[in-house]
């Protein structure tokens, strides 16, 4: 899933489910699931089921690496 900044055209699905986001971030399923329960990674419900979209996972990603450089800062 990439999206084009210039022209915001999505190359691959919008929302994602549980499983496959965990597959993209390289973590297991419990965690992904443990994830989306805390907050950490924002989902929308859909009906009975919940999507991630998929600009969700990159702002997931930029939290973990603004944290990681706010720790390396201060040790």
């Amino acid at each position: 899933m990439s999206i084009n900044e210039g022209s915001k055209v999505a190359t691959g699905p919008l929302l994602l489910t549980v499983e496959e986001a965990a597959r993209l971030l390289g973590i297991g399923r419990t965690t992904a699931f443990a994830l989306v329960k805390s907050g950490e990674l924002e989902s929308i419900p859909l009906g009975r089921l919940r999507r991630i979209p998929a600009e969700c996972i990159t702002d997931y990603i930029n939290r973990l690496r603004t944290l990681a450089r706010v720790n390396n800062q201060a040790a």
